[in-house]
């Protein structure tokens, strides 16, 4: 996912500063659910096929090799959390930012700095420590996943589109975001199901840092 993120920014840069924006973005969207999916899905469906459904919600801890290879994946999606985390927090910022921040001096003065150092660190920091003391931390990104990502990524993509374009668009086209639409809201049904059923097994060996 780290490099679909890095594509997405790179490209969404690009769009933002090259006219025309709107084709440039079209091009960012269309190699991103394309050649950025690819790695996405051979991950999954080959970790599947190698370790089947006995695989930890922590691909790595199953992988078993030499050592730097573990080193250098732990590293890897460790760079990918602090990214992702960073670009999903970015709201929360923005509203940090405008409902307790000074607004005098520039973005580098040195009291809107640290105020900023501050009050992101601190909620990283808090963000962290309860990622830690959740048990079957697995569980709960499942659950979240399924109820914010597919959704807002795929269910409601699609439904903006058909209620902007729905007149301008083709019967196949219509009924291709349909499908999305149906589609993922089923899938993500079914996802929030099995996590609450993983979290509900997994709860009797609940106990605090069970991941440490």
């Amino acid at each position: 996912m780290c490099h679909q993120i890095t594509l997405c920014d790179s490209y969404t840069l690009q769009a933002t500063i090259r006219p025309p924006v709107v084709k440039n973005m079209e091009k960012a969207l269309w190699f991103q659910f394309t050649v950025g999916s690819l790695p996405l899905y051979a991950v999954t469906f080959m970790g599947y096929w190698a370790y089947g459904s006995s695989t930890s919600s922590y691909l790595l801890n199953s992988v078993h090799g030499p050592a730097w290879i573990k080193v250098v994946a732990n590293l890897s999606a460790f760079l990918q959390t602090v990214i992702a985390l960073h670009i999903f927090a970015s709201p929360m910022y923005e509203y940090l930012d405008t409902r307790f921040g000074s607004g005098h001096g520039g973005p580098f003065a040195i009291h809107n700095v640290v105020f900023r150092v501050g009050v992101r660190g601190g909620y990283l920091t808090v963000n962290t420590l309860v990622a830690a003391m959740l048990p079957f931390l697995g569980d709960f990104m499942s659950l979240t996943g399924a109820l914010s990502t597919f959704p807002l990524t795929f269910v409601l993509a699609n439904h903006m589109y058909l209620m902007v374009k729905g007149p301008k668009l083709s019967a196949f086209q219509k009924g291709w975001h349909w499908l999305n639409v149906v589609g993922f809201s089923l899938l993500s049904v079914t996802a929030a199901a099995a996590a609450l059923r993983l979290i509900i097994l997994d709860s009797s060996t609940y106990h605090l840092f069970a991941d440490m």
